[in-house]
């Protein structure tokens, strides 16, 4: 008899479980860990590091670089405090506390987590061989149940001649190195850029970004965009807007990092940041061997199953509903209760996508914009208000710009967007997506009274700006 060749799915079945995991980041690992607690056997397989792109290349290591320098703002606004704070950063402590965050890139600290919820972790590449099948190196495996893939993203480069070859960093270079350049470009300005942007300034390099469009964090509100353009510039960021790059040159490995943009402008930097967005990791799955297309987002069902099976679901970046790490924990909570049988109740508002830039001033935001809001045929009305209108800005974030605002629809009278940008706003984010998904009434939310003497008493004046005709 032949030997089962190594791609053939017919062959015998090595391994049976009731689910399996592709992908070992934050969406993968809840999936895991609510499939294994309702008392299914798990497989989870991950080809780099548990705990995935959040634990070591993004989430965590961006917001170690840029939280020192948002303390010691905070700390200069304060009298008293401000006479204490007398050096700068210390760059070698921010980098040495950041690998602490990051556990220095290595994942041993998670696989306790697993053990103890007998999910057995396989390390290599997985690829779908077939219905319920997926093979592991020399492993094949079936699933009784499920397969749930949560290979998430990586950065896109985008086809600008030179720019590949010049081995720009990703977001992994950016909050992984060990040194800070002298100079840093930046091409994009989305979050990525505009948190980076602030933390390598703050770090010491001369940071210039481009963006072709006309503003910053094109998803935002153009005010919120202004705000945090303008603090960019105050901490000595070039920000070159409507700039589009036509070439890219690195002369040598070691050496400096040349761009020349539509308009002939030279710029020249130490080491250039590609921010200009994520691409799936669906291309090497084997999502053709169940009539999937691969290459692109996975488009998936209100239930988060693809291709029209039962069997097959796909949560995270993976289906590029909202690349955001916890709307892919929230979506692999509801993939999991769906395959256990006991499918999560889902809000009458829909998917309501809560999202945080932090940068400094950080900005927070939920829901709809107000060019979102109007695409989906809504009719809203803003209510808009400085974050320094009330006496808990006299504590936090004293004499910082910052503005809050909510967007009502007038039919309804219930809210469906906020934005914030402020100094720390973004601990105050949940009360506006819980207003949201619950569709608390104006006239209701105005009995939740804030305390006294902090800045949520911007509800306040929200509520009021909203109840005007």
């Amino acid at each position: 008899m032949p030997a089962e060749q190594p791609d053939d799915p017919t062959g015998p079945v090595e391994r049976e479980l009731d689910a399996i995991v592709i992908g070992a980041g934050p969406a993968g690992e809840v999936a895991a860990g609510k499939l294994a607690g309702g008392g299914l056997e798990v497989a989870l397989i991950e080809r780099h590091l548990v705990g995935g792109e959040c634990s070591y290349y993004a989430c965590m290591p961006s917001k170690a670089l840029l939280r020192p320098a948002e303390i010691l703002h905070e700390a200069r606004r304060v009298a008293g405090a401000a006479q204490a704070v007398r050096g700068e950063l210390d760059v070698p402590a921010v980098l040495a506390r950041r690998d602490e965050v990051i556990h220095h890139r290595d994942d041993s600290a998670q696989l306790p987590w697993l053990e103890e919820r007998s999910i057995e972790l396989l390390r290599g590449h997985a690829r779908i061989v077939g219905e319920r099948a997926v093979r592991v190196g020399d492993t094949l495996l079936r699933a009784r149940r499920a397969i749930v893939l949560a290979t998430g993203s990586v950065a896109a480069i985008p086809p600008v001649p030179g720019l590949r070859e010049a081995a720009p960093w990703t977001n992994r270079e950016a909050t992984t190195a060990e040194q800070i350049p002298g100079s840093l470009l930046i091409l994009g300005g989305g979050v990525v850029g505009v948190e980076m942007a602030s933390a390598y300034a703050s770090l010491g390099a001369h940071v210039t970004l481009v963006e072709a469009a006309q503003r910053l964090i094109g998803g935002e509100e153009p005010w919120v965009s202004e705000l945090v353009a303008q603090a960019l510039r105050e901490r000595g960021v070039r920000l070159l807007l409507g700039a589009k790059a036509a070439a890219v040159k690195r002369a040598d490995a070691d050496g400096p990092i040349a761009m020349t943009l539509e308009d002939a402008t030279e710029l020249q930097s130490d080491e250039l940041l590609v921010a200009t967005g994520r691409r799936p990791l669906s291309d090497d799955l084997g999502l053709e061997t169940v009539g999937i297309d691969p290459g692109g987002y996975v488009h998936v069902d209100s239930q988060l199953r693809a291709g029209g099976h039962d069997w097959l679901y796909v949560v995270g970046d993976l289906n590029g509903k909202a690349l955001l790490t916890h709307m892919g924990k929230h979506q692999a909570r509801s993939a999991a209760a769906a395959i256990l049988g006991h499918p999560l109740e889902t809000s009458p508002a829909g998917e309501v996508v809560p999202r945080v830039i932090f940068t400094d001033p950080q900005v927070a935001a939920v829901g709809h914009t107000l060019a979102s809001a109007r695409e989906a045929g809504l009719q809203v009305r803003e209510a808009r208000v400085s974050l320094q209108a009330n006496a808990g800005s006299t504590y936090v974030g004293h004499d910082a710009d910052g503005c809050v605002s909510i967007l009502v629809d007038e039919q309804r009278r219930v809210i469906v967007g906020a934005s914030f940008v402020g100094v720390e706003v973004a601990e105050g984010l949940h009360a506006a997506t819980v207003a949201i998904v619950a569709q608390v009434p104006l006239a209701l939310l105005a009995q939740a009274v804030p305390s006294f003497p902090v800045r949520t008493e911007f509800w306040l004046g929200l509520l009021e700006e909203a109840g005007r005709a």
